[in-house]
């Protein structure tokens, strides 16, 4: 049986999360849920818990802001892989160097990451969803180290939709297939 990988894209806020979870709350089997999240402050602390409120108690979760696909690996197996989400991940890498960060490092690092996730993601056995941020829709940052984020993050999505089979695109909590056809929901 072939499993599917869907790639959600969006801009913050418009639904990319809550859309992956509507779509695989009412699938049989096993649920992996991958958070990248890291409490670093209070509003990110109640941010998180906001989102482990909304996943159904029988799900498994895994934290792992970095090194994403051993995680994956030691919590195998499982019907359905949610990450949520690559933006947090490529944040988590970039935060993680030291300064004055050179984008080379970064797109390095950023590159195991998505390389590793494109080997496991096939053999896993398993249907993907994974989440991102659009980040070539708004304005150039001003400053390197945004410039240095956009330009790996856009690349890192460029490689998981050429992977994926279905990518989709969220604006205002309304799905657009960009790849693919709609996933259809229980």
């Amino acid at each position: 049986m072939k499993h599917s990988f869907i790639f959600i894209l969006g801009g913050a806020r418009s639904g990319k999360s809550t859309f992956a979870l509507e779509l695989v709350q009412h699938k049989p089997g096993r649920v992996l849920f991958v958070a990248t999240a890291t409490a670093s402050d209070p509003e990110m602390a109640a941010r998180i818990a906001s989102h482990q409120a909304d996943r159904p108690a029988h799900w498994t979760t895994i934290e792992a802001p970095t090194r994403v696909s051993e995680a994956v690996r030691n919590a195998l197996p499982a019907d359905w892989i949610v990450l949520d989400c690559l933006t947090l991940l490529a944040g988590n890498l970039l935060i993680s160097l030291p300064g004055p960060v050179k984008s080379e490092k970064f797109e390095v690092m950023l590159s195991e990451e998505i390389e590793s996730l494109t080997k496991l993601i096939p053999e896993s056995n398993s249907n993907w969803l994974i989440i991102s941020n659009e980040v070539g829709l708004g304005v150039v940052p001003a400053y390197p180290l945004g410039r240095i984020y956009r330009d790996g993050l856009g690349r890192a999505n460029q490689q998981l939709a050429s992977l994926a089979d279905t990518v989709l695109l969220m604006t205002a909590g309304i799905p657009l297939a960009v790849k693919g056809m709609l996933p259809v929901q229980d």
